[in-house]
Parts: C-alpha cells; sequence; structure tokens
C-alpha cells in the first residue's frame, strides 16, 4: 500500500536535459507558428505587438511547466491550488485573442508532456483556418471630435451627415449649459471623399460659426500602460 501511493504521487518518468530542452524548444518552435498566424490575422488593424510576443512567452511558460509537472499527480494539485488563487485583470479585446491564449495554452500543454505530433497537426490546421477565415478587415475608423456652443447642436449634426453621406455615427453628445461637444465615428474612406473639395471638413464646420474647436483623431483600441 505504501509504495503504491509512493507511485502514484511520485514521478512515473526520469527527464533528461536532452528531453527538456526538445520539449521547451519544441513549444517555442510552434509558439513561433502562433505569432505568425495572429500577425498575419489582425495585419492592419489593431494589432498588438506586445500581446504578440506574449504568446510565445505563454506558450514556452506552458510547456515548462508541464514539462516539470509530468504525470506527477501531487505536483499537479499544487500548480491547480497556486493558479486558482491568480486572478488575471488584463483586458480582452477581441474573441480572437481568447481564442489566441487558449491555443497557446494547448500548445504548450502537448509540447510539455512530447506530444509534439499532436501538437503539429493541430495546430497546422488551425492556422489554415484562421489563414483563410480569419483574418480581420481594416476600416481604419476615425473619430470626428466637435466642440461649440450648444445652439448649434442641430446644424452641426445636419452638416455632419451631409459631408459624410449621411454614413457619420455619432457615439457621444456631451452637454453643458452652454455647450455641446459631439464625437462622430467615420471611415478613413468617407473622410477622404468628403474632403475632395476645396475646402476641408474642419473648415466647413467652421464656417458654422462660434465652434471651439474640431478634431480628427484616428482610433486605437491599442492601450498603453
Amino acid at each position: 500500500m505504501k509504495q503504491s501511493i509512493i507511485e502514484l504521487f511520485g514521478r512515473q518518468n526520469d527527464l533528461t536535459w536532452q528531453k527538456i530542452l526538445i520539449n521547451i524548444l519544441f513549444s517555442g518552435l510552434v509558439g513561433v507558428l502562433i505569432y505568425f498566424s495572429y500577425y498575419l490575422s489582425h495585419r492592419g488593424t489593431i494589432y498588438s505587438k506586445k500581446f504578440n510576443v506574449s504568446l510565445i512567452v505563454l506558450t514556452v511558460l506552458t510547456g515548462t511547466v508541464m514539462t516539470v509537472i509530468g504525470n506527477n499527480l501531487a505536483l499537479s494539485l499544487g500548480m491547480v491550488g497556486a493558479l486558482s488563487i491568480v486572478r488575471f485583470r488584463t483586458a480582452i479585446k477581441d474573441a480572437r485573442d481568447t481564442m489566441y491564449i487558449f491555443w497557446a495554452i494547448i500548445v504548450g500543454i502537448c509540447c510539455g508532456v512530447s506530444d509534439f505530433l499532436i501538437a503539429s497537426i493541430g495546430s497546422g490546421i488551425v492556422f489554415l483556418i484562421l489563414l483563410l477565415f480569419g483574418s480581420i478587415k481594416n476600416d481604419k475608423r476615425m473619430l470626428l471630435i466637435i466642440r461649440a456652443e450648444r445652439d448649434l447642436q442641430e446644424p452641426i449634426q445636419a452638416a455632419v451627415f451631409n459631408l459624410f453621406e449621411r454614413k457619420a455615427v455619432m457615439r457621444v453628445r456631451n452637454t453643458t449649459r452652454s455647450t455641446v461637444e459631439m464625437i462622430f465615428e467615420i471611415s478613413s474612406e468617407v473622410l477622404r471623399r468628403a474632403e475632395l473639395g476645396k475646402h476641408s471638413v474642419c473648415d466647413k464646420i467652421y464656417e458654422l460659426g462660434n465652434v471651439e474647436y474640431v478634431n480628427i483623431v484616428m482610433q486605437n483600441d491599442e492601450i498603453s500602460g
């Protein structure tokens, strides 16, 4: 009975430095494949290089942890207990980001237990699927920010909708007793067509009078700390 318990909670496989190195290196190689998949599917959009590099590191770390755990039940239970008290507060901007995180973790697990064939075939299929169907098109969203006297609220809305062929979407409207600030979302293509004339969009809005400022900002969902 005692020997059975020792075998259950003890290591059931002897690790060599060659096996450890192979597991970690292979997880890194597949992590690079995940890196290129994320780069290609998010090219020209809200691409985050920091997040992409973290996918490689996450794959290697998961592979390293699984190499340490192996078939050791005691270490497995300890790892579950340790991770259960960790709270992750990183904001996930896109559902695809969650998918890439799971992909990195699953590949790391496979490599950590030396299931390289499963990791390779699974990653290859996922890579092809994302290459064919997972690309995110970029419409280069722009924000038009206007602050003016409150009485100009309706004239500004009418002017913006006329300038952008009713393709401007109001996202925010902040008001005080005397002023109003409105934020419209447009695409770069619609903005380009609106500025084909002699006067810019800003000049046309300033012609309404009593406009404090007009700002055009490219919308970027990347959060830098």
